[in-house]
């Protein structure tokens, strides 16, 4: 007789008073009437949603748009990335007062694909999560490993050492207060993702790490998403791990059906 499925921990109750977050990266995709038609889907689908968060990342062309839309809606708003200066000489680049006054509450940082192909260095990353935080921006820091980095049994180092420097500075409070999102690298885009038991492995040690940095009260209280290839088919079995508080989703955010299911997630 083959032996039963091994079953996820029981959620503590710190984990119970975390609200799950489930935001959806759009990335370099749409248009302003490609996004109107996105949101306005998204919106009547979650609209009877309780017991979690709904956050959208539209490009920055489309972010006013959004904004607009989603007035009087408790679905958030993202940008995906920010400057961390207030303002100055620095052309092409977006500040978190600027953000603000458009009506984010959020700002994703240190993406696998910000870092990869736009030269960011934890030591930038640090930067701008202190803008966020400064400006009432919540931070979603993203966290992650190549494959060949996993292969070669690094994964671990390489989360401690992107969250301990992109955290360098922070209080406990500060802490508390930023969404950490766990991607690796190999399963972005891919149709790859990892197992729930390799993903809650990373989780609760993310959440150890966090633990170090700002105590029971930031180990507690930060929430931690997945993200890589998350779909309306792995996101229960996701979701069910004891340390995954919600999903940072790429592509299937793009697709109205999709993404709701993924908000409507079973526990």
């Amino acid at each position: 007789m083959s032996p039963a499925p091994k079953r996820p921990a029981a959620r503590s109750p710190a984990a119970k008073s975390r609200v799950p977050l489930l935001a959806g990266n759009w990335k370099m995709q749409g248009t302003r009437p490609e996004a109107v038609a996105l949101v306005e889907g998204i919106k009547a689908g979650v609209a009877d949603i309780r017991g979690r968060e709904v956050l959208v990342a539209p490009p920055f062309t489309a972010l006013e748009t959004v904004a607009r839309l989603l007035y009087g809606s408790p679905i958030l708003l993202a940008a995906q990335n920010l400057h961390w200066e207030a303002k100055g000489a620095f052309t092409g680049e977006v500040s978190a007062p600027m953000l603000r006054e458009l009506g984010c509450t959020h700002a994703i940082i240190g993406h696998s694909e910000r870092r990869q192909l736009f030269g960011e260095t934890d030591e930038s990353v640090n930067r701008k999560v202190a803008s966020a935080l400064a400006h009432g921006l919540t931070p979603i820091l993203c966290v992650g490993e190549t494959l060949a980095e996993r292969e070669s049994g690094q994964t671990l180092t390489i989360i401690d050492t992107q969250l301990r420097r992109g955290l360098l500075g922070r209080d406990a409070a500060a802490i508390r207060a930023t969404v950490i999102a766990y991607e690796p690298v190999w399963a972005i885009g891919t149709g790859k993702v990892a197992t729930p038991e390799q993903a809650q492995e990373v989780h609760a040690f993310i959440r150890r790490v966090l633990a170090d940095l700002g105590g029971k009260d930031a180990e507690a209280g930060c929430r931690i998403l997945y993200g890589g290839s998350v779909k309306g088919d792995n996101i229960d079995a996701l979701m069910r791990q004891p340390d995954i508080d919600g999903a940072l989703v790429g592509g299937a955010s793009l697709q109205v059906e999709s993404f709701v299911r993924i908000a409507q997630f079973i526990e």
